[in-house]
């Protein structure tokens, strides 16, 4: 989609007149007819006319047939620690409070926090492993119920990136660029896929609350937004705290029926301006308001949880009821899926531990675990993991060495761009699996590395996207997800 090829084909006499008569025609109808009591259903016709078209699809696209047909991506904002959580180190208890090796080291670059300390002692993991599953994953104690999905995801040991602080990182490892301005994966797949369902956005975003233990970076709409795209694909960002969508909800007084009648007037206002201006984000508006129209009932709908049964509330454990929380976006994600909703994404913030990271990373983990491994379980016993690629991992991983002081019981990490652990379990992804390993300290990659747009690629690929074949043209440049650099699917992960 290019803004000024579209503003060159709507400026035809034939799209003028076809696009503005028919949806003009339909409003006509609708006003003509409401005093018979069938306005209803004439305008339930004019929107059926375009069944099927609410999110289309690029003509072409999916470019192969897709093992997946929806991606769930659980971002923990802030950067989990991979030494504390899956990339088992045993031998750094030998190194306890001793400077990382200069060889290990090799000069990498540091970030600010740390580049000054006069040291680098090894701080070796506090927390037990133990291996789970016929995989014999070792995974740490504090994901115990993650351990119980294992044989249903792969690990991948060996993620690395280019930056080093939080806002770039978590840019790139979102848009494929650390540059802000460029589109999020929920918006190129929104963009390409469309969605299957008409009355909810093709992508939808939560943020949910964490632990008050947690340092939590800020979020910000780059990370689910459109970019260079039009607009509309957007993440449509959820709120947990009273409404889910501001302003969704009629004033008192109005009824449905005058909403809708005003929508169809203002519709009719907004394509004569487009008719004359032909600003593609004009086509936008419209479809923005006819989705809050739709989602007046649709989103009260999807938030009920009501029709779910104890078992699986249990399942996602005690915070499920709570609006806002971890455990509550999980199960909405997997109502969305159900819905046929093309794009979920939760991002959990608070996993930013510089120090006290014992307890605060423990506290993530019981703010998450439970929750993560009942939305695999639910989607695996609804037939829908095998159609559902889920994508867990933060931006970068946490250093060997402690930042500040270091004891047995506390100590805190850096930044660590140079590898860090993601999981993808669901369509299109071996079960059971891991992938890539790092040195002793987990400090440098020794086998099979993989980069953030490697993963990126992989996980178009599995949507059924060449993310060669892609594109965008803005800039003077086609726009890719996975950037201009050479980038390769990680096929030895693939079912």
């Amino acid at each position: 989609m290019n803004p000024l090829r579209d503003y060159l084909i709507h400026q035809t006499r034939r799209r003028f007149f076809g696009d503005l008569g028919l949806r003009l025609g339909g409003v006509a109808l609708s006003y003509l007819m409401a005093d018979k009591g069938l306005g209803k259903v004439a305008r339930a016709a004019t929107v059926a006319s375009a069944k099927g078209a609410v999110h289309p699809p690029l003509p072409g696209l999916p470019h192969f047939a897709p093992k997946a047909k929806a991606l769930i991506y659980l971002h923990m904002n802030g950067a989990p620690s991979q030494i504390d959580l899956w990339d088992r180190k045993p031998k750094l208890k030998d190194h306890f409070d001793k400077d990382l090796p200069d060889s290990v080291r090799m000069n990498q670059r540091l970030s600010t926090m740390t580049s000054g300390q006069a040291r680098f002692p090894v701080a070796p993991s506090k927390f037990e492993f133990a291996q789970h599953g016929q995989c014999g994953r070792w995974v740490s104690e504090l994901l115990p119920h993650t351990a119980r999905i294992v044989d249903d995801i792969t690990l991948v040991k060996s993620v690395h990136t280019n930056a080093i602080n939080h806002d770039p990182a978590c840019t790139f490892v979102m848009t494929g660029s650390e540059v802000p301005g460029k589109a999020s994966i929920g918006s190129w797949l929104a963009y390409g896929l469309g969605s299957e369902n008409n009355d909810l956005p093709a992508f939808v975003v939560f943020t949910p609350s964490f632990p008050s233990t947690g340092n939590g970076q800020a979020l910000y709409h780059r990370l689910w937004g459109s970019g260079f795209l039009p607009t509309r694909f957007s993440g449509v960002a959820l709120r947990g705290v009273g409404d889910p969508v501001l302003y969704l909800k009629n004033p008192n007084g109005v009824d449905p029926s005058d909403r809708r009648t005003m929508l169809d007037a203002l519709n009719a206002l907004n394509e004569r301006s487009f008719a004359s201006f032909g600003d593609p984000e004009i086509q936008t508006r419209i479809a923005q308001y006819e989705m809050a129209f739709r989602m007046q009932s649709s989103v009260p709908e999807l938030t009920d949880l009501a029709g779910e049964s104890e078992a699986t509330k249990a399942m996602y454990g005690p915070d499920v009821q709570r609006s806002g929380s971890f455990a509550h976006s999980a199960l909405l994600a997997r109502r969305l899926i159900e819905r046929g909703v093309r794009v979920v994404q939760i991002l959990h913030r608070g996993w930013d531990q510089h120090d006290n990271l014992p307890t605060a990373l423990k506290n993530q983990c019981a703010d998450t675990d439970q929750a993560t491994a009942a939305l695999v379980r639910d989607l695996k016993q609804r037939g829908l993991l095998d159609s559902t690629l889920v994508v867990w991992g933060g931006e970068f991983g946490r250093t060997v060495y402690s930042q500040g002081r270091l004891t047995a019981e506390n100590y805190g990490r850096d930044h660590h761009p140079r590898n860090f652990c993601m999981w993808l379990a669901g369509g299109g992804i071996q079960r059971g699996s891991s992938y890539g390993d790092t040195d002793d300290f987990s400090y440098n990659i020794v086998e099979n590395p993989v980069h953030v747009n490697d993963l990126n690629a992989t996980i178009l690929h599995c949507l059924g996207i060449d993310h060669e074949r892609f594109t965008f043209k803005f800039q003077g440049l086609d726009q890719r997800l996975t950037g201009v650099e050479p980038t390769q699917v990680v096929r030895p992960i693939l079912a």
